[in-house]
């Protein structure tokens, strides 16, 4: 069977950046805007083009871009009630606008039309065919955009595939049918789809936009597809305004590798995990590992009996290969784990350990992780506990001991230092330093000790620390597990600590997160 091609329309720069702490400046946007031209999305929508400073400037950026693939859409509503399409400055913007498509916005909720716009059916129908028209005689390739249409087509289908028809009757080259609220469920976005199409006929093209009020963005968005919609709009990752637009980056996925549709082909659809969380890291924010397809965990496995599959075949715990979308398979440490996971895991590090070591690691994780440890995000950890096994682990120092003091003064001022005292290469070390906080002050006080003996280790940076509470109802007593992730510049990894005193399970963490990377020395260098 062959299935229609599918556009794909990004809205991550208008409408994503609606969403709650979601902020880029116009050259980050640029960025954003190269790596969807790279990923094969083939409309890009800009924002407002000259509506504020930063766009202003944004357009002017892309007015210079070269893209390869993705044109760009400036976005913009309707002409006012009172002026003519011609006169309206937003119009004119759009029409002088560099940008090849214009994708404007309609009321079509009667509800709008009297709360809002103040103008009647008829007078909204003048602005949609007005507006449209004036665009397209402008020489632009015009999107309609009819807000609110499903709230709107459940109260009154007829007017609401009539703003439909005055958009496609005034030139627009697709209608897109919005679910703005994200109220809809899928069944009835499909039988709404449905009958729109049988209306307006197999000539007007439709889009499907779907916010995620309700969590079924990108489900309602595949209903649409499948009643005859042939775009569809989102935004990357399913940022936006409330719960977010639909994904699109679960939805292109789907539809491509679930459904047979045309969107990337698969040399682009295998950029598809770089390019979510490309976007997430500009926006200063941790990738979601739980999302579909692209997280962390999408393809990971924790049950030993999940593990023994994976390895005899993937397909019995896994959809799909993750490598078509540029995933990874992730083997998961923990109490679940099985004997296969243990031994692959040690395979992936270039240690050897039989099945008797294997149950051995398997029997000391379960020990751990009763005690409040957890492996998962600890590769760094999980690792030298392999190597400990292996006979191939060497400690960095033999602590003597170290000493972390906080003094507040009368003035409201906080001072931390620390001392440590450890044994490097037979040498005994003493050092003091101070830091914002006890873990930053004790982190101080051990690299001016070990980068004496291994100044390599000075590249290793700590780039995140997370602390959790285990057990909430001993107050201050609580046992404390810390997890710190460092990085080397190309390698990112994680250590974890756990102890009832923070800082005890800190400098844990800490050791670890310096003892891998310099096991990590140890083998790049063998």
């Amino acid at each position: 069977m062959t299935h229609p091609k599918i556009e794909t329309y990004d809205a991550t720069l208008r409408d994503g950046m609606q969403g709650e702490g979601m902020s880029l400046t116009a050259a980050e946007k640029v960025r954003v805007v190269r790596k969807l031209d790279e990923l094969g999305v083939d409309l890009i929508e800009a924002g407002f083009p000259a509506s504020n400073p930063k766009e202003l400037e944004l357009f002017g950026l892309l007015e210079k871009e070269e893209l390869q693939h993705a044109q760009i859409a400036a976005f913009g509503m309707t002409r006012r009630r009172d002026v003519a399409a011609a006169d309206d400055p937003s119009l004119q913007i759009l029409a002088q606008c560099f940008a090849p498509v214009c994708t404007i916005v309609g009321k079509t909720w009667k509800l709008h039309l009297e709360k809002v716009v103040r103008v009647t059916p008829e007078e909204n129908l003048e602005l949609i065919a007005d507006s449209v028209s004036y665009l397209v005689s402008a020489g632009k390739r015009v999107v309609y955009d009819s807000e609110h249409f499903f709230d709107s087509y459940r109260e009154d289908p007829e007017y609401s595939v009539a703003c439909l028809r005055a958009a496609a009757r005034a030139g627009a080259e697709r209608v897109v049918l919005c679910d703005t609220n994200g109220s809809s469920l899928p069944h009835q976005i499909a039988d709404a789809v449905r009958s729109v199409r049988a209306q307006l006929g197999e000539e007007v093209a439709l889009g499907i936009h779907c916010h995620n009020d309700l969590e079924c963005g990108v489900a309602n968005t595949i209903a649409a597809v499948t009643e005859g919609v042939t775009q569809v709009q989102g935004t990357m990752n399913g940022i936006g305004e409330r719960t977010g637009n639909a994904n699109l980056v679960t939805v292109i996925a789907n539809l491509e590798l679930r459904l047979g549709h045309e969107l990337l082909g698969t040399e682009r659809m295998a950029k598809l995990t770089e390019t979510a969380h490309f976007v997430d890291e500009l926006l200063n924010r941790n990738p979601d590992p739980r999302a579909a397809w692209v997280g962390r965990s999408a393809f990971a496995h924790k049950g030993g009996l999940h593990v023994a599959g994976i390895r005899a075949d993937a397909t019995t715990f896994e959809h799909s290969d993750p490598a078509v979308v540029g995933n990874e398979r992730e083997l998961l440490v923990s109490e679940l784990a099985g004997k296969h996971t243990i031994l692959e895991k040690a395979s992936d590090v270039g240690l050897t350990l039989d099945d008797a070591a294997a149950v051995r690691v398997i029997e000391r994780v379960k020990e751990l992780e009763h005690r409040g440890y957890q492996f998962e995000a600890a590769d760094g950890s999980f690792e030298l506990l392999l190597r400990k096994e292996a006979g191939e682990y060497e400690p960095l120092f033999r602590l003597e001991s170290w000493r972390v003091i906080v003094e507040q003064r009368a003035d409201g001022k906080v001072e931390t230092e620390a001392t440590i005292k450890v044994w490097l290469d037979g040498e005994r070390y003493v050092t003091t330093a101070e830091g914002n906080g006890p873990v930053n002050a004790l982190d101080a006080a051990l690299r001016a000790a070990i980068l004496q003996v291994h100044p390599h280790l000075a590249d290793v940076q700590l780039v995140n620390f997370k602390v959790r509470i285990l057990d909430e109802t001993h107050g201050t007593d609580a046992i404390t597990r810390v997890f710190i992730d460092a990085s080397d510049g190309t390698e990112v990894w994680g250590s974890t600590g756990v102890h009832e005193n923070i800082i005890a399970a800190s400098w844990q963490a800490l050791v670890d997160s310096l003892e891998f990377a310099e096991q990590g020395a140890r083998v790049r260098q063998s």
